[in-house]
């Protein structure tokens, strides 16, 4: 998976009042969790962009002045309610030798035989949650749906690998191919061609 690096300075103070002076001057207060204890740093506003304001999934290298660095993901962000200005970020750190849980977005690959019929895709979902060590985490979940007819479901059990666990019930429906009226004696016409050229390869042989 891809990483994201936030340079950053650790916090002496976590007071209210210079928690607010850091916004005023363009930098964001954060915590990392998940270590021997928590670490209070601030990073400039800008240094967020490309890993909030993206449908990505990244991991996140933080370098603190003094040359401490910490492997962490995302685990909550604070918006301010008129602005949408970054108001607060947590973080959780990561280790290479225990599994972490993240959100992966699903890259569906192909259009569906049953679209092409007239039929309707629905893409129930969009990220799926997974638990890997961080080494395995992928920066897809590649899904192709190519042969998905009017009707079909794609359930996340087709969807299983060695490198990670989804953390969904193995019935979860990733996405289907809906029926419409205009597609109702198209896709059946395609199932009739399907079966006369079976019995005609039977009969042949």
């Amino acid at each position: 998976m891809k990483s994201i690096t936030i340079n950053g300075s650790q916090r002496e103070s976590v007071g209210g009042k210079a928690t607010k002076a850091l916004r005023n001057a363009g930098q964001v207060p954060c915590v990392l969790y998940g270590g021997d204890k928590s670490v209070h740093f601030s990073a400039a506003e800008l240094a967020f962009s490309k890993l909030v304001y993206t449908p990505n999934a990244h991991t996140v290298v933080i370098e603190l002045e003094g040359g401490e660095t910490f492997n962490a993901i995302l685990q909550d962000i604070q918006f301010h309610p008129v602005t949408d200005r970054i108001l607060h970020v947590d973080f959780y750190q990561v280790f290479e030798d225990k599994e972490i849980t993240m959100d992966i977005p699903v890259n569906y690959i192909g259009n569906p035989r049953g679209v092409r019929n007239g039929g309707v895709l629905r893409k129930n979902k969009r990220s799926l949650r997974v638990k890997a060590l961080p080494g395995n985490l992928p920066d897809f979940i590649d899904t192709n749906i190519e042969d998905l007819k009017i009707g079909d479901k794609l359930y996340i059990g087709k969807l299983a690998s060695e490198k990670y666990t989804f953390m969904h019930p193995d019935n979860t429906v990733v996405c289907l191919v809906r029926r419409s009226r205009a597609a109702v004696i198209v896709d059946d016409e395609d199932d009739e061609d399907e079966a006369e050229g079976a019995e005609g390869e039977a009969a042949a042989e």
